[in-house]
């Protein structure tokens, strides 16, 4: 198979010098034979300049065979008969289209990444795939289905379904796979990904409102079995500097109704009314 190889064309400023110069010459001549060939010689070798921009270059071809690429930049002189091709070694980014696919668990999700990338070789650029562009935005579609597949979108240990790597969380991790997947299908078009990461993630449409509803259902679930754990560390506490420095003398009975009473005005997620008792605890 071949490999890129670095073509040096000639400098195009001394050949325009010497255009220049067949074309004075062709025209002071113009009357006899000699001059008419020089004037088509220099437009002839007019179709021979090549212009290439800062990270830019130009593929060169001779009746389809490869010649070389032209990756300084500058203004340079090369066959005529050359066919030239641009192909940009700039850095291009690709947001693609938000995909429906399946997450490891089955959940339909909305997901997108963005992509930043280059051509590093212009050889398999241009002929080992039809369109490299196009090539890119197919592969990328295809290995953000492979990477949804493969990773859930979220934690569910309530379950038993917990998972080291998720979608939403594992950001790091998740971009370096997509990464890594891209390189190795892009690769062979000669393209380098500089960045891959996830632009968009959401549940889909139809089960959006039951993953909302059940994230707000395990937040408020946590939260409750935080406070329940703060209130009962407050009422031990409670009853041990009680009984520490003897204020009142509480039996068993007084004791269980202190901890409801505690347990009820600190668990509550409304502000209580207390009622004041002036009698004993059975009147």
């Amino acid at each position: 198979m071949k490999v890129e190889k670095i073509h040096k064309a000639q400098n195009g400023y001394i050949m325009l010098f010497v255009v220049l110069l067949l074309l004075v010459g062709g025209i002071a001549l113009l009357r006899v034979y000699v001059g008419a060939f020089m004037i088509f010689a220099a437009l002839f070798m007019c179709a021979g300049f090549v212009l290439v921009n800062p990270n830019s270059s130009r593929v060169l071809l001779l009746f389809g065979k490869y010649v070389g690429t032209i990756k300084e930049n500058g203004l340079f002189w090369a066959n005529p008969l050359y066919t030239k091709k641009r192909i940009s070694l700039r850095a291009s980014n690709f947001d693609s289209e938000r995909l429906k696919v399946n997450d490891k668990l089955g959940n339909p999700v909305m997901i997108s990444t963005i992509l930043v990338w280059r051509v590093t070789n212009t050889y398999k650029a241009a002929f080992d795939v039809d369109d490299y562009q196009n090539f890119v935005r197919v592969q990328t579609d295809a290995a953000v289905r492979k990477l949804a597949s493969m990773y859930p979108y979220d934690n569910f240990a309530d379950e038993g379904l917990d998972e080291d790597i998720t979608l939403r969380s594992s950001v790091n991790e998740v971009s370096e796979a997509l990464e890594k997947e891209l390189q190795e299908r892009l690769s062979m078009a000669g393209i380098e990904v500089l960045e891959a990461r996830i632009g968009y993630l959401a549940y889909a449409q139809e089960i959006a409102n039951a993953m909302l509803r059940r994230q707000q259902a395990t937040a408020i679930v946590a939260a409750r079995h935080k406070i329940v754990e703060g209130a009962v560390s407050m009422v031990e506490m409670a009853l041990e500097e009680l009984s520490k420095k003897n204020l009142v003398a509480l039996d068993d009975e007084r004791k269980s109704a202190m901890v409801s009473n505690l347990m009820v005005v600190l668990c509550s997620d409304k502000d209580v009314s207390p009622i004041v008792n002036t009698g004993t605890l059975n009147h």
